[in-house]
Formats: structure tokens, sequence, C-alpha cells
């Protein structure tokens, strides 16, 4: 799992965010995994790509779960270099063996609809051009009840975890039995 605050559990135990959660979910459906959680907060994009071959090389894992971007986007970084950044991780994955599950991420519309859909439109265009699998957004669920959100507003509060694992689920699944 290469993520950022989302997956890295900002503001709660790692035990309490969904990745942990996640894990558990999956052996409870007989998909014994061992988990590795590589996120961190803040990390945008570029930073996952940096760190990415190294963890490839110590983990050598069989799938991995890509949710990078948000600190990008609401950074106003260019959409072209979070497409390449992404693009280049994918494949990194790939290469090594492993099946890439992309979470895609939104960002609130203060940069405009032009950057805004330029961004929502880098997840799916970065899947179909390297052959990632497309999951839904993790916080669809959650977004947008304020009682599921840290008081940034940005962040899921643990109550909020079990119905990010709720979403996710199917995807890991798919991902993991191919």
């Amino acid at each position: 799992m290469l993520g950022d605050s989302i997956s890295a559990a900002y503001g709660l135990s790692l035990e309490e965010g969904w990745v942990a959660l996640a894990g558990a979910a999956l052996a409870g459906r007989g998909l014994a995994v061992d988990v590795v959680n590589a996120s961190i907060s803040g990390e945008t994009s570029a930073g996952g790509r940096r760190r990415l071959p190294a963890l490839l090389e110590t983990h050598d894992p069989d799938a991995v779960v890509i949710e990078l971007g948000g600190n990008d986007g609401l950074r106003g970084y260019p959409v072209a270099q979070l497409r390449e950044n992404l693009a280049a991780m994918a494949e990194a994955a790939q290469a090594s063996g492993a099946r890439v599950l992309l979470l895609p991420m939104e960002i609130p519309p203060n940069y405009g609809p032009r950057y805004t859909g330029a961004f929502r439109d880098s997840f799916p265009r970065v899947a179909e051009e390297t052959g990632a699998s497309l999951g839904p957004f993790p916080l669809e669920a959650v977004a947008t009840d304020p009682a599921l959100m840290q008081a940034d507003g940005i962040h899921p509060t643990a109550a909020a975890q079990p119905r990010i694992v709720e979403t996710l689920l199917p995807a890991l699944e798919a991902v993991l039995r191919p």
C-alpha cells in the first residue's frame, strides 16, 4: 500500500486505519495477505515514485495499491507531472510482477473546473494507459458526511474507516484474485 495520509491513518492509530481493517477483512474472505502499509502523510506522487523501487525490492509484492495524488492536487502541481508519476509507479510495479490497483483521488474545486477536471481524469487515463486496475474513490462513502470527517474536513475519522473498507474491498479482492 503506497499512499498518503488517507492510507497512513492520519490522526488515528495504524490499527484503526482502513489499510489494517482491509487486511483483516480480506483474511476473513480467505485471502491470507501480508499487508505492508508504506503510506506517509503528506506524500506526493513524486515522493511515492522515488520510494517505490526500494519497496518493490524489499517486499516483492504480488499487488501494489497506489493511493497518491491528493497532495499534488492540493498543492496545484502540474497534472502532467501527476500522470507521469502515477504511470511510472504502475509500470515499475508491473515490471516487478505485481498487479496494480490505482485509487483515484478528488480535490476541492478551488483551482477551477479545468484543473479539477484534468486532475480527476488523470486516474482513469493512467489506468487505461498502463493496464492497472482502477478502484473507486476511497472517500466516496464518507467525504460529504461531516460526522465521518475529522475537524480539518480532509481526513476521515475512525468511524469512517470501515466504510472506506466496504467501498474498496471489491476492488482489493479483484486485484488479489486475478
